[in-house]
């Protein structure tokens, strides 16, 4: 029986160098829905991200996924189970089609699947036609494109978005976000996405959490949240009412 949230957190806490970062009590998201992180810069976005994602130890509470327990003894193998991207591509030094091969090769996805899966992804993506180009040649969009080709290509359960749109030009970033936002609602992936830049969400989102100060002070759907300054990108966030 599949659980009804695919990641549940509870207590959740992070404390480093002698301040918390964040206290979550209850998080849930739900299979199939894109839910929008946003909040100021240093508010605890990343941070909540990567525990999500298993790769930063809380210091209190449980994290689980698809209703197990998330500990030591299990992460390595719910994370391969999960795709992150970030502001930063973080390619290979290789081709743009290796780069995806040798993460599909890791998943342990080998031949003829993996070179189907590869071209299907980097075509999808508009890039097929960069597939020999060694990554360290491609511009900013090409290489957030490649990484998000890679990400998809791993069929991952839940997929981790961390500011991917943030170190690139606006057109370049609308294209994306537009690409972006009808693919996850086609294949139903279960997401988080988690950005500063309130305008992005309603290109992706259905639902969105605000964090402030490591806490979470509001939440619902993009609509709720923003109410119509979302539609008429009215310079407003809102964690102006939490100060």
């Amino acid at each position: 029986m599949m659980a009804e949230h695919l990641i549940a957190a509870k207590d959740l806490r992070l404390r480093l160098d002698g301040r918390d970062i964040f206290h979550i009590p209850e998080f849930a998201l739900q299979r199939g829905e894109v839910l929008a992180l946003v909040g100021p810069n240093g508010s605890g976005k990343s941070s909540l991200l990567l525990t999500l994602a298993l790769l930063q130890e809380p210091t209190e509470g449980t994290v689980r996924f698809d209703g197990r327990p998330a500990g030591r003894d299990n992460a390595l193998a719910l994370r391969r189970r999960m795709a992150l991207v970030f502001q930063e591509a973080l390619l290979l030094d290789a081709t743009v089609r290796r780069n995806l091969m040798i993460a599909l090769r890791l998943r342990g996805v080998t031949g003829r699947e993996a070179e189907q899966r590869a071209n299907r992804w980097l075509d999808r993506f508009g890039i097929a036609h960069l597939a020999s180009r060694k990554a360290r040649r491609l511009s900013g969009g090409e290489a957030q494109r490649t990484s998000l080709a890679r990400a998809f290509a791993l069929e991952p359960e839940v997929l981790f978005l961390d500011e991917p749109f943030a170190s690139l030009d606006y057109p370049t970033r609308r294209s994306l976000l537009g690409e972006l936002g009808k693919l996850l609602k086609d294949m139903n992936m279960t997401t988080l996405f988690v950005t500063h830049d309130y305008t992005e969400i309603p290109y992706l989102a259905d639902r969105v959490m605000v964090l402030y100060e490591g806490r979470i002070i509001k939440t619902g759907s993009v609509r709720q949240v923003f109410g119509d300054q979302i539609v008429e990108r009215k310079v407003w966030a809102p964690w102006e009412d939490a100060e």
